[in-house]
């Protein structure tokens, strides 16, 4: 177990991003075709290819998919990891054609001291063909991929992903890109709101700060009052869930986000979560193996949102927001 979402088999992961540009792509490939359906609970989302995830649309399962930077242009990312997977001779089969199917969420770093004066094209069709190019098992955390140019209303934002196993031997798995319009530490200290949930000092092992908690610690930190945030996620599990099992997952995970991060799921968030199921576990879950699968996902979501805020490092612009470890030492 290496603590990724990858730990679920039958997944790759790969990053591309401009450090000029202060943005990515992060790519999740499935080895063969997954069941994925979708949960947003943010009342600004962007998407791509997001209808077709319900469980009552035709297409049974996807090939990969993208979480990128760039706001609305970010939409474009999907489009060059289909590419890739085109070249490799996957995707859906309609007669002599075959198209890979690849929906996408984005996430908004416009803002963020990076140049975006691009010239008639938008990068990120090439970096979305770049990050399903670079896709492996093993994959970095922190200031890279969708989670290049992230930010929370008071510390660098980054890309996390952890990983847990029920206790009938299923194994589950997150990945986000944590873009929030809030904090994902308690009040102005170090601690994170996903403590409790913690495994193996992943994030700093610090635990709760001292209770009781000062009022101060609980007021609301905000980005700004501008659609400036989303933190896009994906959950995964080897179990062999139908769509709209897996769209049970994707709501319950949302239970995570609402754990580390406060707030969540505002009028100025996208919070979207992808829930996917490679099916290569063997043994049938039981209605008891479907709620631990999606408790553990929002479990892990939790975690990985923690680990991306503390694993990110600041970017090099004038006024950029501090990283985890360049505040509290580490």
């Amino acid at each position: 177990m290496r603590n990724l979402i990858t730990d679920v088999p039958g997944l790759r992961v790969g990053h591309a991003h401009d450090a000029n540009l202060a943005s990515g792509v992060t790519a999740l490939v499935f080895e063969a075709p997954a069941v994925c359906s979708i949960a947003i609970h943010g009342g600004a989302p962007g998407v791509r290819d997001a209808a077709l995830l319900e469980p009552d649309m035709t297409v049974e399962a996807i090939d990969a998919l993208t979480l990128s930077g760039g706001s609305a242009f970010g939409l474009d990312a999907p489009g060059g990891v289909m590419a890739a997977l085109r070249e490799q001779g996957r995707g859906f089969r309609v007669g002599a054609a075959r198209v890979p199917i690849v929906p996408g969420a984005i996430l908004f770093d416009l803002n963020n001291g990076g140049d975006k004066n691009w010239d008639r094209q938008p990068p990120y069709w090439e970096l979305g063909w770049r990050a399903a190019r670079a896709a492996e098992r093993h994959f970095a955390l922190g200031t890279v991929g969708a989670g290049y140019g992230a930010t929370t209303a008071t510390l660098k934002g980054g890309l996390g992903s952890a990983s847990d196993e029920t206790r009938s031997g299923y194994r589950v798995g997150a990945l986000v890109a944590v873009n929030a319009i809030g904090s994902a530490t308690i009040g102005e200290g170090p601690h994170f709101w996903a403590a409790p949930f913690e495994q193996a000092q992943e994030f700093g092992g610090l635990g709760w700060p001292a209770p009781p908690l000062p009022r101060a610690a609980l007021a609301l930190r905000l980005k700004g009052d501008a659609p400036q945030n989303t933190t896009i996620a994906i959950v995964a599990t080897d179990a062999k869930l139908s769509k709209a099992q897996a769209k049970r997952v994707a709501v319950q995970a949302h239970d995570g986000m609402a754990s580390a991060l406060q707030p969540a799921h505002a009028a100025l968030d996208g919070d979207t979560i992808f829930a996917a199921a490679t099916g290569l576990n063997p043994r049938a879950p039981e209605l008891r193996d479907l709620t631990e699968i999606g408790a553990l996902a929002a479990r892990c979501l939790a975690r990985a949102i923690a680990r991306g805020v503390y694993e990110a490092t600041a970017l090099p612009f004038a006024g950029a927001l501090p990283d985890w470890r360049g505040r509290f030492g580490g």
